[in-house]
């Protein structure tokens, strides 16, 4: 495998804040890959068996990695040094594709070589547009108290050097309409949207559906689904929540008394997954995410979608086509929406169809044309 002709030559190089589980990034990551084989991938952490999709790429690690992967929320100055000072081992290559969540946009590099960053978000959630959620609940059990403290303490040096690393990139790519007017509220600057990928060919489309909702997510405060948990123990209707999380024992306490709600920690295979998700009536989405990789992937099982009406989820619902919006993050918002779900009859067949779009194939098509555009640009 080759990397593209178009780039003459010119040497590219991936950088990636870490790869230590199995999530939106790392797919980006891989995907991008796929586009330039020939890339080394450059990280601060990795873990081959936490995620094995990179056993044949060229990843390269930093001395963070001697630290447990678990520990990289409260690494952010470490790697402010490393991604600041990797810039050296990057002189020999000529254009530079950062996929970034957190600091690894902060290269320094010489104005001879292209940076692009695929900014797979917002601003830093915690720094700034949901430092309040985080504040409330870190995840750290038993050290959340002392987490509290030190992140209050650092939270304003840590904003000023996130705003001054988002400067570096000469171009900017967000994954969302909702990432783009984020982007530009706190980082003051412009960003095209290339939507991320979705293996939507691995959900297969169902026609039939059983009498429950399902929701698949990480089981943290900010996904609000204490929220579905309340309104379903009020209605009574099944609902199905698949993952853990930090917030998975709260959550079950407040559904104890609820026969109706059922928690799945664990689902072992994609067919699996496809399956248990494609037979829902609804997917609940109460959280204010930038994208949302699960919501695409009930989609394409014709299962349609309730979604907080902000965030990514605006540039894939289609109201009373594909799913329902509810417009507060509430108990009450949430019941309302699905008793108006339930009065409309969804065209399972259109619902999946509306996923296409977000394809593999159509990120690595779009994304490839962005850095296309930028190499012509810059040489």
């Amino acid at each position: 495998m080759q990397n593209p002709k178009w780039l003459n030559g010119k040497k590219v190089a991936i950088v990636t804040d870490w790869l230590t589980t199995y999530g939106g990034a790392e797919k980006v990551v891989a995907t991008v890959s796929e586009i330039f084989p020939e890339a080394p991938i450059f990280t601060s952490q990795y873990s081959e068996k936490e995620v094995d999709w990179f056993s044949k790429n060229d990843v390269r690690v930093g001395w963070l990695n001697i630290f447990p992967a678990k520990l990289r929320k409260i690494l952010p100055v470490g790697r402010i040094l490393y991604f600041r000072n990797l810039g050296k081992k990057l002189k020999d290559f000529d254009v530079i594709i950062s996929i970034c969540c957190a600091e690894s946009k902060g290269l320094n590099l010489s104005n001879n070589q292209l940076h692009i960053s695929y900014l797979q978000g917002p601003p830093i959630q915690y720094y700034w547009g949901m430092y309040n959620d985080y504040i409330e609940n870190p995840g750290f059990g038993r050290l959340n108290f002392l987490v509290r403290f030190l992140f209050k303490l650092l939270v304003n040096p840590l904003r000023k050097n996130d705003f001054k690393l988002a400067q570096k990139p000469d171009f900017l790519i967000a994954n969302s309409n909702y990432s783009k007017n984020e982007i530009s509220k706190y980082y003051k600057r412009e960003s095209t949207v290339v939507f991320p990928p979705v293996e939507i060919r691995e959900f297969k489309f169902q026609d039939k559906k059983k009498n429950y909702y399902i929701t698949t997510s990480r089981q943290v405060n900010w996904k609000k689904l204490d929220l579905a948990v309340k309104a379903f123990a009020k209605n009574g209707k099944r609902l199905i929540l698949v993952g853990g999380g930090a917030e998975h024992q709260k959550l079950k306490n407040l559904a104890k008394n609820s026969q109706n709600i059922e928690f799945i920690q664990r689902v072992n295979s994609p067919k699996e997954l496809s399956k248990i998700v494609g037979e829902a009536k609804g997917f609940i989405f109460p959280s204010l995410e930038p994208f949302g990789i699960a919501p695409i992937e009930a989609l394409a099982t014709g299962t349609p979608i309730l979604a907080f009406n902000k965030g990514g989820s605006q540039d894939y619902i289609q109201e009373g086509k594909n799913g329902v919006f509810f417009d507060e993050q509430s108990v009450e918002s949430i019941l309302s929406a699905i008793k108006k779900f339930e009065k409309l009859n969804f065209d399972a067949k259109k619902v999946s169809e509306s996923a296409k779009s977000f394809s593999k194939d159509n990120f690595k098509k779009n994304f490839e044309r962005e850095i296309r555009k930028g190499f012509n640009e810059k040489f």
